[in-house]
């Protein structure tokens, strides 16, 4: 049985090489993602998150939190896990954007 080949669309051809020419960035815009956290990124030292111990304002229970250095928001919500109030995170870094500091306060 013989082989048959067909040629190639010239379209399917420019359409193959302009996608395989894009870098992560490109892609990322073309289908509209967030930028994505990577660790080699050159970044330095910085964890994109750190584990902090704080007291709950309310029941004074100890807590440890995540909090997210990938984020820029400087404040975020959570409840607490012993009496499930809000808790409001105030999120303090330096100007290197390493965390300097985590304050928390009652919502009501």
């Amino acid at each position: 049985m013989a082989v048959v080949k067909r040629p190639k669309s010239q379209e399917l051809l420019k359409v193959t090489r302009r996608i395989a020419a894009l870098d992560a960035r490109s892609i990322d815009d073309l289908y509209g993602l967030e930028p994505v956290y990577e660790p080699s990124s050159g970044s330095g030292s910085l964890l994109p998150e750190e584990f902090v111990g704080v007291q709950c304002p309310y029941c004074g229970e100890r807590l440890e939190t995540r909090v997210d250095l990938t984020a820029d928001e400087p404040s975020y919500i959570e409840d607490c896990a012993v009496c499930c109030r809000p808790i409001e995170f105030i999120v303090e870094r330096e100007s290197g954007g390493a965390l300097s500091a985590v304050k928390v306060q009652r919502v009501d």
